[in-house]
């Protein structure tokens, strides 16, 4: 019985490890496409060489803030499902989920998963965790997607084509499919334990318990309460973390002197973004890249650079953020491994 249980294990870790290598390798392509001559680069290099220090600091504050602001989202999720973690730990936790969600193969089932255990770690009970993650995941996408809805409603001040209207259209579908989905949840919800069941019975797996703790742990959610007014404050959280990333785009303009196309900039970030989420490329490696210097372009940018803008952004708010990301990991591994040699700590609550 083990090894019929791990071989679709190893199969799915398998599949998760190829489709990384994968995207990984798109994203390179595209970024080599979006460089075809290697003056281009090598003058978007040369601009980075000489970047203004005080925009570079700015640019660091902004990401900061960003992902400080991500940590009060997690904080006020969870402060409204009844638990209280630490701001403090949730600052370090952001950091942490930077860097899983950027590079580890599986996004984002494992950077949620790792922000649930240290949630349970922290006192949550499994309903809240969950609840959690579910709440800001779906903030997260209302709050881009009204960002989004901002950048097009600028950019067709200036021109009014039918890709921004198209553009203008997506973004507004995708607010008020976020909205029902937060203001219904319960019926999201229900729907998830009749999939888990259904799949229980379709695989013919023996639950073992397993089954009925999700059931619970669903019903569970389903009892949090989420008022209107806790509903608004929580997407304008998760619209501010993404407003401080977009002011990091900003100052990396002035960190290159580069001229901002204000017409376009926020479409461009949100069109960037939007287009990065997609699970195959980590970390949206060279698609965010690239598609922040062609949109920038489009709206009047100049193409080297739209690319030394695009690639001063990624690296504060990419290869920084990883890099500190798992210095944060290695962090919280250590001061788990501490609580666990003082002694088991109080079991959380269910």
């Amino acid at each position: 019985m083990a090894h019929e249980v791990a071989a679709p294990q190893a199969s799915r870790s398998l599949g998760a490890v190829v489709r990384y290598l994968v995207g990984a390798a798109i994203g390179i392509i595209v970024l080599l496409l979006l460089v075809q001559r290697r003056s281009d680069l090598t003058a978007a290099w040369r601009q980075l060489g000489s970047a203004d220090p005080g925009w570079v600091a700015a640019a660091i504050a902004t990401e900061a803030l960003s992902l400080l602001a991500f940590a009060c989202l997690q904080r006020a999720a969870l402060g409204l499902s009844g638990s209280r973690v630490p701001l403090r730990f949730l600052s370090v936790l952001a950091l942490a989920n930077e860097a899983i969600a950027n590079t580890v193969p599986g996004e984002p089932a494992v950077s949620s998963a790792y922000r649930y255990r240290q949630y349970r770690r922290h006192g949550a009970s499994g309903a809240s965790a969950g609840w959690t993650i579910f709440t800001v995941l779906v903030a997260q996408a209302m709050g881009m997607s009204v960002l989004l809805l901002l950048g097009v409603g600028v950019a067709l001040l200036g021109s009014r084509t039918a890709n921004a209207v198209g553009a203008a259209a997506a973004g507004l579908i995708i607010v008020i499919v976020a909205a029902v989905v937060l203001a219904r949840r319960d019926l999201v919800l229900r729907l998830v334990g009749a999939a888990a069941r259904a799949g229980s019975r379709l695989t013919h797996a023996r639950a073992d318990g397993i089954l009925p703790r999700v059931e619970l742990t669903l019903a569970r959610m389903r009892e949090i309460p989420l008022r209107m007014r806790s509903s608004v404050g929580i997407v304008l959280i998760a619209s501010a973390v993404w407003g401080l990333d977009f002011l990091c785009l900003l100052c990396s303009f002035g960190a290159v002197r580069a001229t901002v196309p204000w017409d376009g900039v926020l479409l461009a970030y949100g069109v960037a973004q939007v287009v990065g989420s997609f699970p195959l490329v980590p970390g949206g490696l060279g698609i965010i890249e690239g598609s922040l210097a062609v949109v920038l372009t489009a709206y009047g940018a100049s193409h080297v650079p739209a690319i030394a803008v695009a690639l001063a952004y990624r690296i504060v708010s990419f290869w920084l953020a990883i890099a500190i990301g798992w210095i944060s990991v290695a962090l919280i591994a250590l001061s788990t491994r501490r609580t666990e040699r003082l002694g088991p700590a109080a079991p959380p609550r269910e």
